[in-house]
């Protein structure tokens, strides 16, 4: 996704890089293209001028490091300043309550049901919680059996609604199941339109204040750019959003929903959808996103799927079996390329 970003800001930067001192006038050039790189990424033009305009201020102010060339902190300031617009840190969900209730809004075709179930699978697996996910949306065709059918395939519990019911009567009946059955967490998906509209906003503002629920995560197409701040701001007008959900960062989005999000609603992203299938939902890493689009990769989410993904099981005895001067068979190479093969799907 940040691509584009990350090769114009890369090439921008190294003009910089040799400079003896920073000054208003060598780094006025810099910050030109710096600009223009985060409009063509499709960057909310506020976010940028106030990016800009905090990266000058920081610059010019003398912010030298001992261990640093002055074109080198220049390139410091820019990352934490990418940070701060995306958030700083990850912030994890908050599920107290028994059930602890996440609510899903946004715009039809954002991917809403999708990452319902990808957060399921994340929920169910990483945190060890049992899980309960039901479908408010009684208006798109298909949409409850969709969610049934993902229910299944990341193995969670799901609540069966039907178009006639209700949306609140639907999501207070999950939430009383949910606690009888000692779930620890109900994720009710709802119903999106092609557009903002009042009547869909009455709806979700109707549901969330009969069910309160701890989180309500606005869900956000990271190929809509620009507009993805206009869309987020008004939900955050609408509801007390909690957090992002970002979908489809795996396509070729130029970046911008990623950078102006955040900056927009003032809450965090959260989680960033990285693919079609169901596991394909990571934490969302602002330091570790920044390093990436300045060219200086993402080591510990790597570092972090591989201890997922790697069987240590195998990987001990592969060892034991080397240090007994045992050989290494083409069993144990296909093992090795299988490994590989999976790394190389996540990193891709």
């Amino acid at each position: 996704m940040f691509e584009s970003l990350s090769n114009r800001l890369s090439q921008t930067l190294k003009s910089i890089t040799g400079q003896a001192r920073l000054t208003e006038d060598n780094i006025k050039d810099t910050l030109r293209e710096v600009r223009r790189a985060l409009l063509e990424a499709d960057v909310a033009l506020p976010v940028v001028k106030d990016f800009v305009d905090r990266v000058r201020e920081r610059a010019v102010g003398q912010e030298v490091s001992k261990s640093l060339s002055p074109g080198q902190q220049f390139v410091k300031i820019v990352q934490q300043e990418l940070e701060a617009i995306m958030g700083q840190a990850n912030e994890a969900l908050s599920l107290k309550g028994t059930p602890a209730v996440v609510l899903m809004a946004g715009l039809q075709g954002a991917g809403k049901t999708t990452s319902v179930a990808k957060l399921a699978k994340y929920l169910r697996e990483r945190e060890k919680k049992k899980v309960l996910v039901v479908s408010a949306d009684v208006y798109r065709p298909a949409a409850i059996d969709q969610l049934e059918t993902l229910a299944r395939e990341v193995e969670v519990d799901f609540f069966p609604s039907t178009s006639a019911e209700q949306p609140v009567a639907i999501a207070e009946a999950a939430i009383k199941h949910a606690k009888i059955q000692f779930h620890d967490v109900v994720l009710v998906d709802t119903a999106g339109r092609l557009a903002v509209d009042e009547a869909m906003m009455a709806e979700i503002q109707a549901l969330h204040r009969a069910i309160q629920p701890q989180e309500t995560l606005f869900v956000v197409d990271a190929m809509t750019g620009q507009d993805a701040a206009n869309t987020a701001k008004a939900f955050h007008d609408a509801l007390p959003l909690t957090g992002v959900i970002l979908t489809k960062a795996d396509g070729d989005a130029r970046g911008g929903a990623a950078l102006s999000v955040r900056h927009i609603t003032g809450k965090p992203i959260k989680f960033m959808g990285m693919g079609e299938k169901v596991e394909a939902l990571e934490p969302f890493h602002p330091d570790r996103v920044a390093s990436r689009i300045l060219g200086m990769g993402d080591v510990l989410s790597l570092i972090e799927e591989a201890e997922r993904n790697v069987d240590k099981g195998k990987a001990e005895q592969l060892a034991k079996k080397v240090k007994k001067g045992q050989g290494f068979d083409l069993e144990d190479f296909r093992d090795q390329l299988q490994q590989l093969k999976k790394m190389a799907a996540w990193a891709v």
